[in-house]
């Protein structure tokens, strides 16, 4: 690119009366690919925000990873050995047994909910394997009762606590689907009935956690799932949650296998992932349409350019200016106009999206939805792509105008003027 095609490039952006003022088309053409750029920051921010806030709210009370087996029922019988082996693993930090079962929940009302009963370990120090003893409203995971004649105590989501109006100190029951007895005169299985002792409620922010689960000792919850000396498998905790796919594979090589299998975090919730990932591509299809519009503008933006300075590329031509240079002059045009374009909407997605970000701007309802505001959280490859997207429309703009204007013949282009 010789200095003269970039002088002439420049000189025809501006204004005919003032050198230092673009013109309005111009402006108008820079001013869409501004808009869709810091839409599109914007919009992909909101959506990394989302989808981060849901994987730590996911990661309160779920593990990395899960070491379980096939067949029937979750039992892993030699737990202990397994254990051992697990820990040798150089990027697991942390492993521990739990038990998940199911049981019918009443507080004394008519009322009964259906609930997952999870067991673990009462540990909040440094060897936990979640966070969820950081996230207890009320009481902690030591499950210590004060009623005599229970035979336990037992942890309550917030949501169920308040819809069972249940809270430290109350007393419910729970129905076992495991160790129901045979009633010969009725004929029929007699279910087990368990009393336990509310000793605390947590939030995890996840509706469906805050919702139906309640946590039980890990020896408690193996003997009220009829489980024995067995559990339902391992949680782990590593020291890059997204290594947990890899060192899941490398867990089961080391455990020969089968029966052994691993689930990790991300497969577990696969499915809410992939929608999300499926909302922001098919957002920013949609939003980078405004750059595809604002691309029309810089086509008629040339195209009239060439149009009015038909007299001057006739000179030109005629004074030996190859066509290939204007050619390149008004791609050059269009190569500034959306260079300027997504740089100013760059920085104003960046600068919006931080005010949304830290001064709540949006507020959400988060008895409704799993937050209280709109996070957004921008990632800077999702910038640079942006970027190389909208320069690239801007660029491909410009070639049927460039094309044009090279064309011309410099005796028909000054013929009449």
């Amino acid at each position: 690119m010789s200095r003269l095609e970039r002088m002439l490039a420049s000189r025809y952006l501006r204004s005919r009366r003032s050198s230092r003022l673009f013109s309005l088309i111009t402006f108008i053409a820079i001013g869409g690919v501004t808009v869709g750029v810091m839409a599109l920051v914007v919009v992909t921010g909101v959506m990394n925000g989302l989808q981060n806030e849901l994987r730590d709210k996911i990661l309160v009370a779920s593990p990395h990873l899960r070491v379980l087996t096939y067949g029937r029922g979750l039992r892993l019988e030699d737990w202990e050995a397994v254990r051992a082996e697990v820990q040798q693993h150089p990027e697991v930090q942390a492993v521990a047994p739990f038990v998940l079962s199911q049981g019918l929940l009443s507080a004394g009302a008519d009322y009964a909910q259906g609930v997952y009963v999870i067991g673990i370990e009462p540990d909040t120090g440094t060897m936990a394997v979640t966070r969820l003893a950081q996230h207890f409203l009320q009481g902690d995971l030591r499950f210590q009762t004060t009623q005599a004649g229970v035979d336990g105590g037992i942890v309550l989501g917030r949501r169920l606590a308040e819809r069972l109006s249940a809270f430290p100190g109350s007393k419910i029951t729970m129905v076992s689907p495991a160790g129901s007895d045979f009633n010969a005169a009725l004929g029929a299985f007699v279910p087990k009935w368990w009393s336990f002792e509310v000793t605390g409620t947590f939030q995890s922010g996840m509706y469906e956690y805050d919702n139906g689960y309640v946590i039980l000792p890990r020896e408690l919850a193996q003997e009220y799932a009829g489980l024995g000396t067995a559990v339902t498998g391992l949680e782990v905790r590593l020291s890059d949650p997204w290594n947990a796919p890899g060192v899941g594979e490398d867990i089961e090589t080391a455990l020969g296998g089968y029966p052994y299998r691993t689930l990790d975090w991300q497969a577990q919730n696969a499915s809410l992932f992939s929608a999300l990932q499926l909302e922001k591509l098919a957002m920013s299809t949609v939003l980078l349409l405004i750059v595809v519009v604002a691309a029309f503008n810089i086509v008629s933006t040339l195209t009239m350019l060439v149009r009015d300075k038909t007299r001057e590329i006739g000179i030109l031509r005629a004074m030996g200016l190859p066509a290939r240079s204007v050619r390149r002059v008004f791609i050059l045009q269009g190569v500034l106009i959306g260079v300027v374009g997504a740089a100013l909407g760059a920085v104003l997605g960046l600068v919006v999206g931080r005010l949304v970000d830290q001064r709540h701007i949006i507020a959400l309802d988060p008895s409704v939805y799993f937050i209280d505001h709109l996070p957004v959280q921008v990632d800077p490859l999702d910038v640079v792509i942006v970027l190389a997207a909208s320069i690239t429309v801007a660029t491909l703009a410009t070639l049927y105008p460039a094309y044009q204007a090279a064309t011309l013949n410099p005796v028909e282009a000054i013929r009449y003027e």
